[in-house]
């Protein structure tokens, strides 16, 4: 792999221990809006860091540049309103939003709903800082933990809401003729699919009892609904209960996720080309950050394994029937042409890669209303397969729903991540 005209990566990383992927992009979609040329930051490896001290300072150098907080003075400066982008009429606030699309008489079908979903208008590259960074607690580093935690807290400064119509998934063959919605084919076209699963665990909360019961469910689940499948992975699951009143304390070393008070409103997707297969590799070969059953593979084995086609699965299963905060899909064709938007998430010992969109109309959106404990959503993360042929991902989003009523229960529910490998 030649890398030697990228900037600002290290060509002695490719000799040393840092696994640094290929350089892949879709057929038919342009380059991401990514630092490093597109690669990842295990390019800039020094010394076993795995690029985490490279993406730190390239973080802290564009806070000093000031094009973020110029984004933040469009949105503050402008006038009451919407705000007119060049992707069309955006809103700073979600009722704002709400108001415009009641005056819109836009078409909703049967099933279906029209809200503001929320977009990133930031066209670069973005950083985190995960709160278990040493970073935080090194007294030496003060005001670069000043200036990275306002960053991080600007991120939301940068998004507007945007209207969309949902449609509801259970109809998928209504809008794609023949297609169901609980096949592996809708998979593979739209990058979201639905599934059934009466689980018998008994309480969501206990992250043993998750790992230890729902977690080969899932996996046999994933198992059936991709015959061709040899193998699956559960590696990590969140719970999200805004109303929870128990501990919430995240002990990532006794395997405990911890219970999540806020939803994700922000269009968004958990990996793309660099991380679908830094993490699986980490997780194979290191055991790194994984839930779920111990991985022993060698280097060798596991480029064996991801050699023939693998992809990354997220599967949502509600506690309860979803009555408000409902989780949406988007699918993949829609948006096969778009380049992502990536945003870095900064470890000790890693650098973790998600991506964020700008807003089109035309996104084909999809939720389920009222979904039961026994509906699953899913939805595609990555995908080995980059000719075109299958979708890569989709990318998803928490709303509020505005036809639930205001004493309406958020929603309950426990999100598990596996890579499914062939």
């Amino acid at each position: 792999m030649n890398v030697s005209n990228i900037n600002g990566v290290d060509e002695k990383a490719i000799g040393s221990k840092a696994f640094v992927p290929s350089l892949e992009i879709t057929e038919g979609q342009p380059a991401p809006i990514a630092a490093n040329g597109g690669w990842s930051y295990m390019a800039r490896d020094r010394d076993g860091d795995a690029g985490t001290t490279a993406a730190t300072q390239d973080a802290l150098e564009q806070i000093r540049s000031g094009e973020g907080q110029k984004v933040i003075d469009l949105i503050e400066n402008a006038p009451p309103g919407p705000i007119e982008t060049k992707w069309g009429p955006g809103f700073r606030r979600y009722a704002e939003c709400m108001k415009y699309i009641e005056s819109s008489n836009l078409n909703v079908p049967e099933g279906g709903v029209a809200l503001p979903l929320r977009y990133t208008i930031y066209e670069a590259p973005s950083y985190s800082v995960v709160s278990s960074n040493a970073l935080w607690k090194d007294p030496l580093r003060e005001l670069e933990a000043q200036a990275l935690a306002k960053d991080e807290r600007d991120n939301a400064r940068r998004c507007l809401y945007f209207p969309q119509v949902l449609r509801d998934a259970r109809r998928i063959s209504e809008y794609h003729a023949g297609l169901d919605p609980t096949t592996p084919q809708c998979m593979d076209r739209l990058g979201v699919s639905l599934a059934d699963c009466e689980s018998k665990c008994q309480n969501f909360y206990d992250a043993a009892e998750v790992e230890r019961v729902f977690y080969p469910e899932i996996e046999n689940l994933l198992l059936q609904f991709f015959p061709d499948a040899s193998d699956a992975l559960v590696y990590n699951h969140d719970v999200f209960d805004k109303d929870y009143a128990g501990d919430r304390t995240e002990d990532q070393e006794n395997k405990n996720p911890g219970v999540n008070a806020n939803y994700a409103n922000l269009v968004h997707n958990d990996l793309n080309d660099n991380s679908g297969r830094v993490r699986c590799r980490e997780l194979l070969t290191k055991n790194l950050r994984n839930f779920g059953r111990t991985q022993n593979f060698t280097e060798e084995e596991a480029d064996q394994k991801m050699a023939r086609r693998f992809m990354s699965i997220n599967l949502a299963k509600p506690m309860e029937t979803v009555e408000q905060n409902p989780f949406v899909l988007c699918a993949w064709p829609s948006f096969a042409d778009q380049p992502y938007i990536n945003n870095y998430r900064v470890y000790d010992d890693r650098v973790g890669e998600t991506t964020r969109f700008t807003y089109r109309s035309e996104h084909e959106w999809y939720w389920v209303p009222q979904q039961k404990p026994n509906e699953v959503s899913m939805l595609k993360c990555y995908d080995s397969i980059t000719d075109g042929s299958v979708s890569r991902w989709s990318f998803h989003s928490a709303c509020i729903d505005p036809t639930a009523p205001e004493d309406a229960r958020c929603r309950k529910n426990v999100v598990v991540r596996a890579y499914v490998f062939f």
